[in-house]
């Protein structure tokens, strides 16, 4: 069966808002660091609800593309608003709690086993993957690249076929965790910090605090802005 004929969506305002956001920063040719107008001129100069501008000013926050100081303004984190489709974001929203609930599961018992099981090479992947990452914070970057080496490198100290496996199977959906939380204000500091506690438990051959370090670590990955988003706000 064909969706094709699926019944029609009606653009909810704050997209609209959206589309007139990326409009205007780009015809205006702000760019990183430039301040945007006041919520208030916002929707005086739309013609809609401060509410409606406020929940695009959400949106934009959740994918990292703004930043709202408080008391001080809205401000570019980027040099233009490549905003993400909504109902792309709703279906992450949907999916992201099981997503880092497998991770939890799985990545708790890699580290344990990587403390058990590692190799010297081992190690010396793991550390290569963190200089990566503090290279790429230091660059101004999210550390997304060795984040994503630094667990790899975990799951292969693992030695364990299978759960490598699993891990494989929803690669794309740890990709989308990753990124999601890298995005967080501060994060990818806190983030660093966490893997050298993981490494430093991995290379000490203590697998109780490996694993306990790893679920401290994908529980700070589920703090997310994301899923305190809620679509449907402006509507109520």
């Amino acid at each position: 069966m064909t969706d094709a004929l699926r019944p029609m969506t009606k653009q909810r305002l704050y997209e609209q808002v959206l589309d007139r956001l990326r409009q205007y920063v780009t015809e205006g040719g702000l760019r990183a660091g430039d301040r945007l107008p006041p919520e208030r001129d916002l929707a005086q100069r739309l013609g809609v609800s401060r509410a409606s501008v406020k929940q695009a000013i959400v949106v934009l926050e959740v994918q990292g593309l703004v930043e709202a100081r408080h008391g001080g303004g809205t401000y570019l984190v980027r040099d233009s608003l490549d905003v993400e489709p909504v109902d792309r974001m709703v279906e992450r929203r949907r999916r992201l709690p099981d997503v880092l609930e497998a991770r939890e599961a799985l990545e708790t018992k890699l580290a344990e086993l990587a403390a058990e099981r590692r190799t010297d090479d081992d190690l010396a992947a793991m550390r290569a993957a963190l200089a990566h990452m503090a290279e790429e914070i230091e660059a101004g970057d999210g550390g997304v690249e060795g984040d994503r080496r630094f667990h790899a490198a975990v799951t292969a100290a693992a030695h364990s076929g299978l759960l490598a496996d699993f891990m494989r199977s929803i690669a794309e959906q740890i990709a989308e965790s990753r990124n999601e939380s890298l995005r967080q204000p501060g994060r990818p500091h806190r983030s660093l910090a966490q893997h050298r506690a993981i490494l430093d438990a991995i290379a000490e051959g203590r697998p109780r605090q490996a694993a306990a370090a790893m679920r401290r670590h994908v529980r700070t990955v589920a703090k997310v802005r994301l899923l305190d988003w809620d679509p449907e706000e402006e509507e109520r």
